[in-house]
């Protein structure tokens, strides 16, 4: 195989900001019944995220139960205004530019976030992504169309489980991870070493400080996208 491969995180990675905690702020400013609540828990749930000690099947009962109170007409209205107002603002030139190069050269390139999916993939398109692996999130009856019953479904891609849902990717394509002559990801986060340590080129990007630390130790190559 010919082709190299480039995974990468989103949130504070390519964005300078956490999608799933601006989109509850967002919701917020609405003014939505319960909006403000559910943001403050928001922010608590990503202080265990940050701090590497997050309950990823409590953070997914809480957050994606309010998807299922609005029809998926209401959901994406508000999503298109959240994509104008908050994210096309902090998608940065730099980000821009280090994603174009990885498209340019032919890499195969998908974001892996743990940030759901009806959050992230217009995200991910408005970067240039084709392919985007998030929190897969339950319909009514299956059909990918209908209301969300506010229910995740599959593997979460956090932590380990980012492995697992890059490897039924790939195999989905008939490839393997460890094919690939060349392959990196970028992550800010201590939550993605499982991920980092599988790759060719693991990159911290705008890391925390506990990863700056393990790429310090491992010699893994620091970059930084945004202030």
């Amino acid at each position: 195989m010919n082709r190299n491969l480039a995974l990468f995180d989103l949130d504070h990675t390519l964005l300078p900001l956490d999608s799933d905690q601006a989109w509850a702020h967002f919701i917020a400013r609405l003014g939505i019944d319960g909006a403000a609540q559910h943001a403050e828990e928001i922010d608590d749930y990503y202080r265990q995220y940050v701090a590497g000690t997050l309950d990823m099947t409590a953070y997914l009962n809480y957050t994606l139960a309010p998807l299922a109170r609005h029809s998926r007409e209401q959901l994406d209205a508000w999503h298109a205004q959240f994509m104008e107002e908050v994210i096309a603002p902090v998608i940065l030139p730099a980000a821009r530019e280090l994603v174009q190069r990885h498209i340019e050269a032919g890499d195969l390139c998908c974001i892996v976030t743990a940030t759901n999916v009806f959050i992230t993939k217009p995200i991910g398109k408005a970067l240039g992504f084709d392919h985007l692996l998030g929190i897969d999130l339950g319909t009514e009856g299956g059909d990918p169309l209908a209301r969300f019953t506010g229910n995740s479904v599959g593997v979460p891609t956090f932590r380990e489980g980012k492995i697992t849902r890059t490897e039924g990717w790939l195999a989905s394509l008939g490839h393997r991870l460890q094919d690939f002559p060349q392959s990196w990801f970028y992550s800010d986060s201590i939550n993605d070493v499982p991920l980092l340590e599988r790759v060719t080129h693991p990159v911290a990007t705008n890391p925390d400080p506990r990863l700056r630390a393990i790429a310090a130790d491992r010699g893994w190559t620091v970059i930084k996208l945004f202030a």
